[in-house]
């Protein structure tokens, strides 16, 4: 093949990859609370289940109106399960842990909060405030971690704010729940044309 040859081919298959279609953006979930507005940037082809099972929780509305209930500054802010009385919101069954696709708990990143069992995890959620290198599969005690699946993309100084708000016992938790309530107002998936 000759070297002219073998450039139109490149051009040929790069205009093809770049083509409407092509492959899908990472899908964005813009989460407006009454401190501000943050992005988040969700990761399938790293956590295909995760990013499913959270989705299908935005687009039923399940989040709108829950509050971060667990805010520790220098850890993570922590959301996604209960109302602004507490009472917890039913969820779907969990999903299947996902830690290990190479995603790291690091600063501004989002993963999936769960009990000690490591497959529990189903509506709730937390955002990274620190790298938290000790929640990864490769570190954790357990073995399994904490699944990343997306990130802050924009507005981490919103959540930067939540994580500065003072906290103290609420509803049924001794400590960490801000004494004035940081409601998700809403959730919406973001249109990307």
């Amino acid at each position: 093949m000759k070297f002219a040859d073998l450039c139109k081919s490149l051009v040929v298959l790069s205009a093809a990859a770049a083509a409407p279609g092509a492959a899908a953006a990472d899908p964005q979930v813009d989460v407006k609370t009454n401190a501000g507005t943050n992005r988040l940037e969700l990761y399938p082809a790293k956590a295909p289940k995760t990013v499913e099972n959270f989705l299908q929780y935005v687009k039923d509305g399940h989040y709108n109106g829950t509050v971060f209930h667990r805010v520790i500054d220098g850890f993570m802010i922590q959301g996604g399960g209960f109302d602004n009385k507490f009472s917890q919101k039913p969820t779907r069954p969990p999903v299947e842990n996902e830690a290990k696709n190479g995603l790291k708990n690091d600063l501004g990143s989002i993963a999936m909060a769960r009990t000690s069992a490591p497959h529990s995890a189903s509506a709730q959620f937390f955002i990274n405030v620190k790298n938290n290198d000790f929640l990864n599969a490769a570190a954790a005690q357990d073995g399994w971690g904490y699944a990343v699946f997306g990130k802050v993309v924009s507005g981490m100084d919103v959540v930067m704010k939540i994580a500065k708000a003072q906290t103290g016992p609420g509803g049924p938790f001794r400590s960490d729940v801000p004494r004035e309530a940081v409601v998700i107002e809403s959730m919406s998936v973001v249109d990307a044309k």
